[in-house]
């Protein structure tokens, strides 16, 4: 693929290599940088040009920072095109994955690695603009003083647009993120991320949620959209009804992973409630009526034992999250003394 060397500002001041190491206890993050983080699979029609205009953004902002790339397994020229873009920019900084392990792999690494106090998601399809949509992302978080910012697509027409408003209808009932946009770019603080819990795969789509549910200021802003002018989205029709399903598991986790007792005694609760006033009509029948109602009996005898069974899978429940806090808490004070 042939491709010409854009003219470009002069390169940025890459953010100090000291200050790649965090968790000691002591505030390395260079006041107002930008990390823009982008994971790119087979993108090489795109990702020179991804890069260089995030650059460009940064320049436009004045501000240090940083554009982190994992190339997760690609199979194109990919790798090539970051590796020469890595001697022209410092600031560059390229992962590899050697087998594609997905988005959510792939923003986690980045997230670990990154230093800038604001961190920004970024496609590498060029469907977002970065030159004209990370200024406005960071400046509507700091005119705001929000601690998350979405994108909110404007003209979208990729054939999506019906299934992603039922996805985000879904997401601000259940969740109360008050965005229309949930799974667009995104800038974010650096202690949203240091907030963040192990993502499984494929939950990077729900980091809004996360923030919402830990109390983190969210707004949204209107960016720019352009479609895809090559490869293929990597995100189907397919995986609607599983993201659905997603939201509702990590709903569930996030309402009751620290108070499971609220879960499984509500349940057992209720069911108890249930099987006693089942027993009591039917006692009542057969002494006024000398009826007897068996099978209703034995169900209502089920169902008692199997809410007492809840009520004791809540109390171990609860046991299990109380040694998961006193190790986290044992795992703090060690790094405190270290």
């Amino acid at each position: 693929m042939e491709r010409t060397m854009p003219q470009t500002p002069a390169p940025l001041v890459p953010l100090p290599q000291q200050e790649q190491s965090r968790g000691s206890g002591d505030d390395t993050t260079d006041p107002g940088s930008v990390s823009i983080v982008i994971p790119a699979r087979n993108e090489e029609a795109t990702i020179w040009q991804v890069v260089e205009r995030s650059l460009r953004a940064l320049d436009e902002l004045g501000r240090r920072g940083e554009v982190l790339v994992v190339n997760d397994g690609s199979t194109d020229s990919t790798a090539t095109i970051l590796a020469d873009l890595q001697v022209i920019h410092p600031a560059l900084r390229v992962f590899i994955h050697r087998r594609s392990q997905g988005m959510t792999a792939a923003l986690q690494r980045m997230f670990a690695a990154s230093r800038g106090e604001i961190v920004i998601l970024m496609p590498a399809d060029m469907e977002s603009d970065p030159l004209q949509d990370i200024p406005i992302l960071v400046r509507h978080l700091e005119e705001e003083s929000l601690d998350v910012v979405a994108g909110w697509r404007q003209g979208r027409r990729d054939g999506k647009v019906m299934a992603s408003a039922v996805y985000n209808f879904v997401m601000r009932t259940l969740a109360n993120v008050p965005v229309h946009d949930g799974n667009w770019i995104k800038a974010m603080r650096r202690e949203v991320l240091e907030q963040l819990p192990p993502l499984r795969s494929d939950w990077h789509r729900f980091l809004l949620m996360i923030a919402a549910h830990q109390g983190f200021r969210i707004g949204e802003v209107p960016t720019s959209y352009k479609p895809r002018a090559a490869g293929s989205s990597k995100f189907g029709w397919e995986r609607i009804p599983i993201s659905l399903l997603d939201v509702l598991v990590l709903k569930f986790l996030l309402t009751f992973s620290q108070k499971p007792m609220r879960f499984f005694g509500g349940l057992g609760l209720a069911g108890l409630v249930v099987s006693l006033f089942t027993f009591v009509y039917l006692t009542g029948l057969y002494v006024f009526t000398d009826t007897q109602q068996r099978p209703i009996f034995w169900t209502a005898g089920i169902l008692a034992v199997i809410s007492v069974l809840l009520i004791l899978v809540g109390f171990l429940a609860e046991l299990i999250v109380s040694q998961g806090e006193r190790i986290a808490t044992l795992e703090k004070q060690l790094e405190e003394r270290e």
